[in-house]
């Protein structure tokens, strides 16, 4: 079994990703400082200092001037900006969302007005003050890097009017630079940290109603000092050039794959991110040989992919459901090799 397991080669990254040993190495560090860092004693001052050093290595990584309130993830991130967000004294009382948005963001907004990725401004009614825009920086289905893809004019009517633009940027903090936004939902399982830690970023609080409770009185529940000290290591060395991988080399594995199919690639393309269609296999077929061929592959988001509806996203970008239905999604991460790829696309090759 443990050889097995040593010759799998895991492509699934853009579910989660390999914890780094210095984001591991953090959290037990973190896990010494046992106390709640609300607690006035020494103890907990001590826990205070740590997360407001781990708070504050994160803003400075990423390059955030405002705010940043820890959460469980970036569900919960989303779910506190798309629900709580103001626009002066006045709650946002309508939101827009981008169709290809991820299922938390439809699960936190059920009534949002959903905009087809192919259209801008000019097909949305007039817009005041009290909006809320949501769009992913980097989609988590086929790579695709919205906020260049997605017409500028709907975002530019949002900050026209007052409105707020929030960028869901789990599949791309760490990575890429941050968009010009609002506020931003960064995950840390998505770029080494651990599971069950994320952050949302505000420029200023003022933009969300507060709740009580911990973060400044914006989130509930103890904070999580060594998940938020394993996501500040796992940034620390983070990033695009951090990867095993090139650039280049990604994106020849990218022509590769054409060889033996066809990668989806709406608008621009991170490299990272592969939403890949065989000629003639069914989805369902080819995760069940390339499973067995030792390969850890998806059909579309982690959420989703057990199911055998076509996928939202991919409809939205305008895929014909034959094509779909035989389209998955290969994503690269911090650790995969330039061996790795090629041995995947030697075996996609082979699949007939």
């Amino acid at each position: 079994m443990s050889s097995l397991i040593t010759n799998r080669i895991y492509l699934d990254h853009a579910a989660t990703t390999p914890l780094r040993p210095e984001a591991r190495a953090a959290m037990e560090e973190g896990f010494a400082i046992w106390a709640n860092p609300s607690s006035p004693h020494a103890e907990g001052r001590k826990a205070r200092a740590a997360l407001e050093d781990a708070r504050e290595r994160i803003k400075a990584v990423l390059g955030w001037t405002g705010e940043l309130i820890f959460t469980s993830g970036a569900s919960e991130a989303l779910a506190i900006a798309v629900q709580r967000a103001k626009t002066g004294q006045e709650r946002v009382t309508r939101r827009i969302v981008s169709a290809v948005e991820h299922d938390a963001v439809f699960r936190a907004a059920p009534d949002a007005e959903v905009l087809p990725v192919t259209q801008g401004a000019a097909e949305l009614s007039p817009i005041d003050g009290s909006v809320l825009f949501a769009m992913q920086h980097t989609n988590s289905e086929t790579g695709t890097i919205m906020y260049p893809f997605v017409k500028s004019e709907a975002i530019e009517a949002v900050r026209k009017a007052g409105g707020l633009v929030l960028a869901d940027c789990s599949q791309s903090a760490g990575k890429q630079a941050l968009p010009d936004a609002d506020m931003i939902v960064i995950s840390a399982h998505k770029f080494g940290g651990p599971i069950g830690i994320g952050a949302l970023l505000v420029k200023d609080y003022v933009m969300l109603e507060p709740i009580g409770g911990h973060e400044r009185g914006y989130r509930q529940g103890t904070e999580n000092l060594p998940g938020a000290m394993g996501m500040a290591a796992a940034l620390d060395i983070a990033g695009f050039d951090h990867w095993q991988t090139s650039g280049e080399q990604q994106f020849d594995f990218k022509a590769r794959l054409c060889d033996g199919g066809e990668v989806f690639a709406p608008g621009s393309q991170c490299s990272y991110i592969f939403a890949v269609t065989h000629p003639t296999m069914s989805a369902q077929a080819l995760l069940i040989r390339l499973d067995a061929m030792g390969f850890a592959v998806s059909a579309g988001s982690a959420c989703s992919s057990g199911t055998l509806k076509k996928s939202r996203v991919l409809d939205a970008f305008g895929m014909d459901d034959d094509a779909a239905s035989r389209t998955i999604r290969v994503s690269l991460g911090w650790n995969t090799t330039p061996e790795e790829l090629d041995r995947f696309a030697e075996a996609w090759a082979s699949l007939k």
